[in-house]
């Protein structure tokens, strides 16, 4: 089958065609490991599992290399620090929330059904690579140094001729369009406005290296000069897919293309570059003034949702009920039902032998179709193909949830037999009265028919 991915530099959807077949490369930026995750955070990392697996599918496990960094330095990691831990030394506080965070992340991602990327990259660990590109930049002509600062001139790129791309191509703005749209910082080491930090001076106690093109002062790398040197050491100069967040477009998406690009002369950095779309809880923005700021591990162990925990694969399959691109919205009903499929679906699969299901496959070969995935999966469920659901669950990441078995206690199996007695007597009434009286008790019916037609009612523990 082939694989159409949406490109979010050619703003269409193409056949995708990874540079060498026997060496397919991913990078997806990371978490920052300050903090616990939040559920907008599960979005890309979820997404991106799911294409990770398809394209393992598609060109063999050996043949496909998924990167996703971890940013271990950061204003917010040296708050939380010397927050945490007052007493340390900067740089050890640092260690134990970076460490500590990093756990945090890998158990709740873990959780959620995700595989580990091939490589998981610290930002800390590529120091050397981000100072080289900083040297070839400078060196090009499209960075400088102003008091210990190293900073990118996207007015520089522009007026480079040759292979290069145009700064601002990816977001689809002018240089006047960023000015104007975005915050941009003031500072007398800036020639123009759009001009970003490569390399800064650090201040006293924060982390610092050996600075690059010949400043004396040691300092520190930005933000956006990190995921190009760690693409460009696990992947190198061009690989085939770069994704992330919606909201990294601009400015750190179009930095990196920027930085990557003007270093190495090349066109592209990633043949193809996709992103997921916002999320939002119960129709609101996630804040946490507003009070609806949800983290992974909140869901999964507390009651701060739809009162109550959830299993990772009920959080899987709603956030999949959406496609990629599109914005979500995080809502109790959803996750409700998501759960109800995860059940079904794991009963009815329980002795099931996995076996491969094309149609799931067709519906992620386009653009990760994952509503048209799911359409699919409740299809096989209605067609009682038991071991094409199991082996679709199971390249999906879907992991059965089994149900701990409850026993009804005298009143509620009495009740349930009387309704069984009323239906059959089609007295309607009296069985819907039961009925809601058996939900008052937290007991669901649920009235179908079996496999010769005949009328049989089932029942769960409601959650």
């Amino acid at each position: 089958m082939e694989l159409r991915l949406y490109d979010t530099l050619t703003k269409e959807k193409r056949n995708f065609a990874p540079i060498d077949p026997a060496n397919v490369r991913m990078y997806v930026c990371g978490p920052t490991v300050y903090d616990f995750a939040h559920i907008g955070n599960a979005r890309p990392v979820i997404v991106f599992d799911v294409l990770f697996r398809l394209l393992r599918h598609l060109y063999g496990e050996a043949h496909v290399k998924y990167v996703r960094n971890i940013t271990d330095v950061d204003d917010k990691i040296n708050d939380r620090a010397a927050r945490d831990y007052p007493g340390l030394p900067l740089n050890e506080a640092i260690r134990r929330v970076t460490e500590q965070t990093e756990r945090q992340f890998h158990d709740d991602v873990d959780a959620l059904g995700c595989l580990r990327p091939t490589v998981e990259p610290r930002a800390t660990e590529h120091i050397g690579e981000m100072c080289s590109i900083i040297e070839k930049l400078v060196a090009g002509g499209f960075a400088y140094v102003e008091q210990d600062h190293v900073l990118f001139s996207p007015s520089a790129m522009n007026a480079a001729n040759g292979v290069l791309p145009r700064y601002g191509a990816l977001a689809n703005r002018s240089l006047d369009e960023m000015i104007a749209g975005a915050r941009v910082d003031v500072a007398p080491y800036k020639r123009d406005a759009t001009d970003f930090v490569l390399w800064k001076p650090s201040k006293p106690g924060e982390p610092s290296w050996p600075s690059p093109a010949g400043i004396s002062t040691p300092g520190r790398p930005g933000w956006h000069i990190e995921c190009s040197a760690m693409s460009w050491k696990h992947l190198g100069e061009t690989f085939d897919i770069h994704g992330g967040g919606i909201d990294l477009v601009f400015p750190h998406h179009e930095n990196e293309v920027a930085q990557s690009c003007c270093a190495f002369h090349t066109s592209r950095m990633a043949q193809t570059w996709m992103h997921n779309g916002f999320l939002q809880v119960e129709g609101e923005k996630m804040s946490k003034s507003l009070g609806n700021f949800i983290t992974i591990r909140e869901l999964l162990a507390t009651d701060k949702f739809g009162g109550r925990s959830w299993d990772g694969a009920t959080l899987r399959l709603a956030m999949l009920k959406t496609h990629y691109r599109q914005p979500i919205d995080w809502t109790a009903d959803a996750l409700h039902e998501a759960e109800k499929a995860i059940f079904d679906w794991s009963d009815f699969t329980k002795d099931a032998t996995p076996a491969r299901c094309d149609e799931v496959i067709a519906a992620l070969t386009d653009d990760l179709n994952t509503p048209k995935m799911i359409a699919e999966l409740h299809a096989l469920r209605r067609a009682g193909k038991a071991d094409e659901l199991r082996g679709a669950m199971q390249l999906l990441g879907i992991n059965p949830v089994v149900r701990a078995p409850v026993d009804l206690d005298a009143t509620a199996k009495s009740l349930i037999e009387a309704r069984t007695a009323a239906r059959a007597n089609k007295d309607w009434k009296e069985s819907d009265r039961i009925r809601d009286e058996l939900a008052a008790m937290g007991v669901v019916l649920k009235d179908g028919k079996d496999a010769d037609g005949k009328p049989v009612t089932t029942w769960e523990i409601a959650r």
